[in-house]
Formats: structure tokens, C-alpha cells, sequence
């Protein structure tokens, strides 16, 4: 029997074509490195229309979570997020032979859309519970909206999160 506590969760809803959602990945890493496996965050999709190849990209990252490494993946894409919106798939399929991930798959998923269940329910509870941009977090049941500024978020998730892990500041 494992009395190892769970994780929190922290889901970030988040887009991969979002320049604000690139510049949110140094709060997510620092979040990582303070929390470790106290924390588990969990990238949801919530591709905006303004942006062309939002939907292709939330299912090639579900590809690479399907062959483990869709955080890798998700932050490779983000990274290169300008790049995206000029090459679309080609960049997708890219990012995944760079990482030495199955390229026929990807194109399989691209084409069947296999994993677009997946991305249409994040997005839906998404709406549901009013994300309206990217990014946005939810922890402990709280909504953190990034969508027009990310100024003192991660202060604002690591403070939830001390309160839920019964962790004080000092």
C-alpha cells in the first residue's frame, strides 16, 4: 500500500502557438524545481482561434504524451511558437524527429485526428469554468488568469499551494 500523499494539481491551461504561454514556462520550471513531486501540473489544451495551427499542435503534443514526452514536447513548441505560426505541421513533425519521437505517428494523429477528443474536452471544461485566455491555472480550485498579465502569478500559485501542502512561508 502506498501512503505516499498525492500531488497537488496544478492544470495550466494553455495554448502552444501562445507567446505568453512560451514566457510562462520559466514560472512552470521554478514551479517544478521548488515543488517536485509535491506538485503535479498538468498542461490543458485551450487552442485559441486566433491562432492557425493551435488545434494541430494540442494534438501533436497529445501524440507526444502518448509516446512519453509531452512536457518535453509541449516546451520545444512553445519555444519555437513564432516559428509555429509560419510552418505549422512541418514544425510539428520537426520538433518530433528532433526528439527522436515516432514521425509517422505524429503524421497518423495529425491526419486521423485521434487525440482530438482529448484536446475538445480541455477546452470544453475549459469554457465551462471560464478560461477565456492563455495562459490560465487552476489550483486548489482557484482561477489565476495570465491571459492579460502573468505580474505576480507564480507568487499567487506558490502561495496556494504552501496553504494547501500546510507549507508556511518563512
Amino acid at each position: 500500500m502506498d501512503d505516499a500523499p498525492s500531488p497537488l494539481v496544478l492544470d495550466y491551461w494553455c495554448e502552444l502557438q501562445c507567446p505568453d504561454c512560451h514566457r510562462a514556462q520559466g514560472d512552470l520550471d521554478a514551479l517544478r524545481e521548488r515543488y517536485g513531486e509535491r506538485l503535479e501540473i498538468r498542461l490543458r489544451h485551450f487552442p485559441l482561434e486566433k491562432h492557425k495551427h493551435a488545434y494541430a499542435a494540442a494534438q501533436a503534443a497529445e501524440e507526444a504524451y502518448a509516446q512519453g514526452k509531452g512536457d518535453a514536447y509541449a516546451a520545444a513548441v512553445l519555444r519555437r511558437n513564432e516559428e509555429l505560426a509560419a510552418r505549422g505541421e512541418e514544425l510539428l513533425l520537426e520538433v518530433a524527429r528532433e526528439m527522436g519521437l515516432d514521425e509517422g505517428e505524429f503524421e497518423g494523429a495529425l491526419i486521423d485526428g485521434r487525440h482530438l477528443l482529448i484536446v475538445d474536452a480541455d477546452q470544453a471544461e475549459g469554457k465551462a469554468i471560464g478560461v477565456r485566455g492563455t495562459p490560465t491555472y487552476v489550483i486548489g480550485g482557484q482561477r489565476l488568469d495570465g491571459g492579460k498579465s502573468q505580474e505576480g502569478l507564480r507568487a499567487r500559485i506558490e502561495e496556494i499551494a504552501d496553504g494547501l501542502l500546510g507549507e508556511g512561508r518563512s
